[in-house]
């Protein structure tokens, strides 16, 4: 007349094992599910723990009345003055186990003494009238909290007894008929309780499988939230390397072009000087000091083009997509060049070193299309990606062999260790693409670290 309660002796599945990952069980439950169903049990135990509390009381009232009202045909004046007797007692025990319950934790010799009594009450009862089996029927719930392991199946086969004997039209069973009846009702209670034992069982490991999945994707979720706050840090350590870095390496560009330039400039400055002053023929001196000026302009040249490069002052007052746009319009009016700019993906706020590198990267590119590839057409490109930002940089220029140069310094020839040393120092590469005749096309690739 109900479900049986677990049987801790039918077989159970061996426990499937669970990855928070990559299950090799097909069936196993995934994050959501999972938190569904034990959510769902812990209902369903909620709604067990008030079934079993009042439970009882309804059951020994609904056969108490049905019992009253078939008093007449089914039991003699002895038999209504027992019951009459046994149903106060059944609910005094019943009381009694309701407070004592309070302090149950799981089977214990309290809690068999009251399963036994209650068992005993309802087979006097249903030998007394077969209705109530209503009351007997509590023996299916409740045997495995209340009787211990070994006892468990024998309660619930007891209880089989009862239920068997009111099915076959009351205990005893009257004639060689009503034990054969009795016999086959008895053995398909039985067979029914091993059934649903095992499907019981059944669930009760699959809600064991799924609350474990659900704590090994929480600590996987607890170690992966650990390694990006430890990815974080790195970054934000490696960003702290990479300006000091960029320091150290600006100030050698920065002396490295004085000597170069400036200082050589300023040598020449000074030879032209005095040979005017020398000089006695104002024709000649005048020559000199024309060279003299010419030096002293592209010293100057020189000079505003490091300071320059020094740092990316259009991010002072821009965004990267406007700084890089402005640097560009910028080099395109001086040189009398056409060039275009684009942006691809969502454009935002990045670290400021990373956006100082790709400015850096951009000036120093068009800086050797300038001076080198007498291009007629230049094209630039921000990408923001998924994890990382892209700068491509191309031109329509003369183009070269990249394997035809020799080692360069950052600051000489093509700048191009000077670019990927920049790009390195944050965890990005630049490759570049040319050929004799053909343009050149530079691609910087950086992490894509947003602005704290």
């Amino acid at each position: 007349m109900g479900p049986p309660e677990l049987d801790p002796a039918a077989p159970t599945p061996p426990a499937a094992p669970a990855s928070p990952t990559a299950p090799t069980d097909s069936t196993a439950p995934t994050a959501p599910a999972a938190l569904r169903a034990v959510q769902a049990h812990a209902y369903v135990e909620q709604r067990w723990g008030s079934f079993i509390r009042w439970g009882p009381y309804a059951f020994l009232g609904v056969g108490t009345l049905l019992s009253v009202a078939t008093a007449a045909p089914l039991m003699s004046t002895g038999d209504r003055y027992a019951a009459a007797a046994l149903v106060p007692v059944a609910l005094a025990l019943q009381l009694w186990w309701s407070r004592a319950n309070r302090r149950h934790t799981g089977p214990s010799v309290a809690s068999t003494v009251y399963y036994a009594l209650r068992w005993a009450l309802a087979f006097t009862l249903t030998w007394l009238n077969p209705l109530f089996a209503f009351y007997a029927v509590l023996g299916y719930f409740g045997a495995e909290r209340l009787l211990p392991r070994r006892l468990v199946r024998i309660g619930l086969i007891a209880t089989a007894v009862i239920m068997a004997g009111s099915n076959s039209g009351g205990l005893p069973p009257s004639g060689q008929t009503g034990w054969l009846l009795f016999g086959g009702v008895l053995a398909a209670h039985i067979g029914l309780l091993y059934v649903f034992s095992h499907l019981s069982a059944q669930e009760e490991e699959r809600t064991r499988v799924q609350a474990d999945t659900i704590a090994e994707l929480e600590d996987t979720n607890a170690r992966l939230q650990q390694a990006l706050d430890e990815n974080a840090a790195l970054h934000a350590q490696l960003l702290v390397q990479a300006r000091e870095a960029g320091v150290s390496d600006e100030r050698r560009r920065l002396a490295a072009e004085i000597h170069d330039t400036l200082a050589q400039g300023l040598t020449g400055i000074i030879a032209q000087l005095q040979v005017v002053a020398n000089a006695t023929d104002p024709a000649l001196a005048r020559g000199h000091l024309d060279r003299a000026a010419d030096l002293a302009r592209h010293s100057l040249g020189e000079a505003r083009r490091s300071v320059q490069n020094l740092g990316p002052f259009a991010l002072e007052h821009h965004a990267l997509p406007e700084a890089l746009k402005a640097t560009l319009t910028e080099w395109a009016g001086r040189v009398g060049a056409r060039a275009e700019f684009t942006v691809t993906g969502t454009a935002e706020p990045l670290h400021e070193e990373i956006e100082g590198t790709l400015v850096r990267i951009a000036q120093e590119a068009l800086s050797n299309t300038a001076r080198h590839a007498k291009a007629t057409r230049v094209g630039v490109t921000l990408s923001y990606m998924d994890d990382e930002v892209a700068l491509d940089v191309r031109d329509d220029g003369h183009g070269f062999d990249p394997l035809a140069l020799p080692p360069r310094s950052g600051s000489g020839g093509f700048g191009l260790d000077g670019m990927r040393a920049r790009a390195e120092r944050v965890a990005g590469t630049v490759e570049v693409e040319s050929e004799p005749g053909h343009g050149t096309a530079v691609s910087a690739r950086v992490p894509l670290v947003r602005h704290d």
